[in-house]
């Protein structure tokens, strides 16, 4: 819980979320704690951790066992740790986990359309873009198209590893 306060709301990651800046509030103890309690509540959401310290987390929502198909939510909240590849390998341990041991065949994301850096990391992991819906979200005052974008779980387990882009 003191983990995720200290996070911090930071305007620009919520944005990529679509929270507009008006919107974001700052984070408070019992705000943390309730995050920490959805989270443990959730079957399938993880603690993203980095060099022991929480910086995010990772969720498959909307797990449908007999159609074998999921969505994925990811969030890092720590400014300083974009860009460097956290991200790409979480996705990669999820995708790892619900196309092996859960089996599932299908995950599908929603990323809003300005999100250029998410859309990087999913196209990365292999996701491929499968449509688009037009001004499905009102963010800073202005419509925005959410992208949306799937993985099969022969794509994935098919393709070569990724390198680690860090070493």
């Amino acid at each position: 819980m003191e983990a995720r306060f200290l996070l911090g709301s930071d305007p620009d990651i919520a944005e990529m979320f679509g929270v507009s800046r008006e919107d974001v509030r700052p984070i408070t103890r019992e705000r943390a704690a309730a995050w920490v309690r959805n989270l443990g509540e959730h079957p399938h959401a993880w603690v993203i951790e980095i060099q022991g310290t929480c910086a995010g987390e990772i969720r498959l929502d909307r797990v449908d066992q007999h159609d074998r198909r999921a969505s994925m939510a990811i969030g890092l909240y720590n400014r300083a740790l974009l860009g460097r590849g956290f991200g790409s390998e979480a996705i990669d341990l999820l995708l790892k986990h619900a196309f092996g041991p859960m089996r599932l065949h299908r995950i599908g994301i929603r990323v809003l359309s300005y999100n250029e850096r998410a859309i990087r990391a999913y196209e990365k992991s292999g996701f491929v873009v499968e449509g688009r819906e037009r001004e499905a979200a009102f963010v800073n005052g202005t419509w925005h198209d959410d992208v949306m974008m799937g993985l099969l779980d022969h794509e994935f387990l098919g393709r070569p590893a990724p390198v680690d882009s860090r070493r």
